[in-house]
């Protein structure tokens, strides 16, 4: 009888990170539990399923115009939080606060494909843009376009604060469904954050049902616990996983500097140590298989093998140092032992070249900086964005030019052209260090019969426990 009432008791979701908070993504970014508090209590317009397609959300209903450029969105008839009628005006201002000249939301550089949003009425809203984009709702899914004012969402959980700085989701239920004794009940979600050390631990002793949230530089955590193999999952995510430039002065002013640093890294001796399935060495700034260019530009020395690129890279090396001794380079790196294990082995990969590497912290003034990000959408563009001279300490002008000339066209063949162009002129002037793909791990209970890997490793509260309706 014990074990029936822990499968009829809250879902206990441990994200690995800070307490849960109602973070505003214009202002500062989502950890893993924000993240999850968001899309449980401000849902945006649409919202990802346990697979990660686009369902409906706040919107009930959408329209795509013929043409691509219009997405005309119903409001559902809902209230905030704490009362009062939603209204398209006001899911208008908070989309538009997204793309502002203040605003520090991650996916503000790829909205610049958004030409307006305009309310149609009440409860309708249109948002125009300058080309199609076949992707574009995975953008609006993401918890970092969460329609909410103030603190308020509109649901569809309601979230309760606990004396341990956890949360307690609950889902309403209608006077239709309190009067129908059979209707599935949802259950409620206890959402807590904390160290990946003790999430890992809590799921071990019972304690939590769900560990979210990991990633590579958690990853010698979880595997030092040696949970079963059935319950570590990781997610199919595509995104960057290297080394920018953070100076454009000095030694790494010059590409071919920056050319022999990528030449001398063992992608695969670093995706061997991290023992990840599925996980594959990537030279490529974009993954194969995007549908706007399905090619991604390789440096010219991917067909090399590693000790002929460390010989070329050395002697390039050698030459650039001169009198003034071997190349010192500061990494800024995220915390982490999986994170410190990645900098040694690229420690050791540029000593076999000359070159000496110190790691930084995250803020530090560094010569490079490690990125671990998420694609948000299956868009090239969000790739090449990162490195757009808007952003970025280092780039390309005739990158930012294609990039410019893409974001306009409403021709798809000239877009697939000038997408593929921004990305060679990021490639040769050698602008990132690509490793792999980013790493997305969750520890999952096998009474979360509706958990599945997807491609954003999202993983909505409603879904967790497939439900009979």
């Amino acid at each position: 009888s014990g074990c029936a009432e822990d499968e009829r008791g809250p879902v206990r979701v441990a994200a690995i990170g800070a307490a849960p908070a109602i973070v505003n993504p214009n202002l500062a970014p989502l950890d893993p539990a924000a993240a999850l508090l968001l899309a449980a209590t401000a849902q945006g317009l649409v919202r990802f399923d346990a697979a990660g397609e686009v369902e409906p959300a706040l919107a009930q209903s959408w329209i795509v115009s013929d043409d691509g450029l219009r997405y005309t969105f119903r409001i559902r008839r809902t209230e905030w939080i704490g009362g009062g009628r939603v209204t398209a005006q006001q899911v208008v201002a908070r989309l538009r606060a997204a793309l502002t000249a203040a605003s520090r939301n991650p996916l503000k550089p790829i909205l610049g494909l958004i030409r307006q949003i305009e309310p149609m009425t009440d409860e309708v809203l249109e948002i125009t843009l300058r080309a199609p984009r076949p992707h574009f709702l995975q953008l609006l899914a993401q918890p970092e376009m969460a329609v909410l004012i103030g603190n308020r969402g509109t649901g569809p959980y309601a979230a309760a604060p606990q004396g341990d700085g956890s949360m307690i989701l609950t889902l309403p239920r209608s006077e239709e469904e309190e009067d129908e004794e059979e209707a599935p009940a949802e259950l409620p979600i206890a959402l807590g954050g904390e160290r990946a050390a003790i999430a890992v631990a809590r799921y071990l002793a019972g304690g939590a049902d769900l560990v979210t949230g990991g990633t590579a530089g958690d990853l010698l955590v979880v595997r030092a616990a040696a949970p079963p193999a059935a319950v570590l999952q990781f997610d199919p995510v595509a995104g960057l996983f290297g080394l920018a430039f953070e100076r454009g002065e000095g030694a790494l002013a010059a590409p071919e500097l920056r050319r022999a640093l990528a030449m001398a890294v063992d992608r695969d001796g670093i995706v061997a140590a991290l023992a990840v399935p599925g996980l594959i060495a990537r030279a490529t700034l974009l993954p194969p298989g995007l549908e706007e260019v399905p090619a991604p530009a390789a440096p010219d020395w991917i067909a090399a093998p590693l000790v002929v690129r460390r010989q070329e890279a050395a002697r390039t090396l050698a030459a650039a140092a001169g009198e003034g001794g071997p190349l010192r380079l500061r990494v800024a790196m995220p915390e982490g032992p999986g994170y410190r294990l990645i900098f040694a082995l690229l420690r050791r990969d540029w000593r076999a070249v000359g070159v000496d590497a110190e790691r930084v912290a995250p803020g530090a003034p560094a010569d490079l900086r490690f990125i671990d990000s998420v694609a948000p959408a299956t868009m090239a563009a969000w790739y090449l964005r990162n490195f757009a001279c808007e952003g970025a300490r280092l780039c390309s002008s005739e990158a930012d030019a294609a990039l410019a000339a893409a974001r306009e066209t409403q021709n798809r063949a000239e877009r697939q052209s000038f997408l593929a162009a921004a990305d060679r002129a990021i490639t040769d002037a050698a602008l990132f260090v690509p490793i792999a793909a980013p790493v997305r791990w969750s520890l999952v209970s096998p009474r979360l019969t509706g958990f599945r890997r997807n491609p954003f490793a999202r993983h909505a509260p409603g879904e967790l426990i497939a439900i009979e309706r």
